[in-house]
């Protein structure tokens, strides 16, 4: 599949998707927010790729936040719409999605940028990066999920701050806060998520989805997260994986995962 604004390489169960507006400073337009979609459903489905990394083309610039020039003259019907189906097709998805997503953060990570990087499974990012919601000084408040999953993040006084301030934090204190796992120098970033990723694919498929479904019920309103566990847990005992882990350790060798 071809996309205008994405570019994607598939290579030893990693998948990466760069997305390709450095003009824009990889700003998310709604045709790159659809094209997004398209891509993570595509590798999603892909039995070949195990981890999907998420990055920005460029030194300078994850995502730089959403294309304000699209939504400059909408009215309240129109920006509700642009949130509810913004969070449908990219940010949720992205968040529930079976295969493990990480976000190489290198550069701004604004607005949208640094939505859809908390809408990923777990962030590294490049010692230059920069993030922060800066929706109140356009008028406005994030929309793609960035009051919730920045409080569930940080907790809720630095979310509070960092919203109402609209400041940018710097990576070491986005380190210090929990916002992102690991800071490495650019030039390391993306070799450090494809170790990770190698770790990842060492271990059940399987297993994976029904931790990240666990993990996930635990913020959701109305789900019981420990009996989600519970239920998760117990269907795992009825998967190949579960029988070639298990047997796996017990003859001391390396367990090969079928993902079934």
């Amino acid at each position: 599949m071809s996309y205008t604004n994405l570019l994607v390489h598939s290579e030893k169960g990693i998948t990466t998707i760069t997305i390709n507006r450095p003009k824009k400073l990889n700003a998310l337009n709604q045709e790159t927010i659809q094209e997004l979609h398209e891509a993570f459903k595509a590798a999603d489905a892909d039995g070949r790729t195990k981890v999907i990394v998420i990055t920005g083309s460029g030194e300078k610039a994850f995502v730089a936040g959403a294309d304000i020039s699209e939504f400059a003259d909408f009215g309240v019907e129109e920006g509700t719409y642009l949130a509810a189906n913004g969070q449908k097709i990219l940010f949720d998805y992205v968040e529930n999605l079976n295969t493990p997503v990480i976000a190489a953060v290198n550069g701004f990570a604004l607005g949208g940028g640094l939505e859809l990087a908390m809408a990923c499974h777990f962030r590294v990012a490049s010692d230059n990066a920069k993030m922060g919601l800066p929706e109140t000084s356009l008028g406005v408040i994030p929309g793609y999920g960035g009051t919730q999953r920045l409080t569930q993040l940080v907790g809720k006084g630095r979310a509070m701050e960092m919203i109402m301030t609209a400041g940018m934090i710097d990576a070491n204190k986005a380190l210090h806060y929990g916002l992102v796992n690991h800071v490495v120098p650019q030039n390391e970033l993306l070799e450090l998520c494809d170790t990770l990723a190698t770790k990842i694919m060492r271990n059940s498929p399987t297993a994976i989805s029904a931790a990240i479904k666990a993990v996930n019920a635990n913020f959701k309103e109305g789900v019981n997260g420990y009996l989600t566990e519970i239920t998760a847990f117990g269907n795992c005992f009825g998967t190949d994986d579960f029988e070639e882990g298990t047997t796996a350790f017990l003859e001391k060798r390396k367990a090969n995962f079928s993902g079934s």
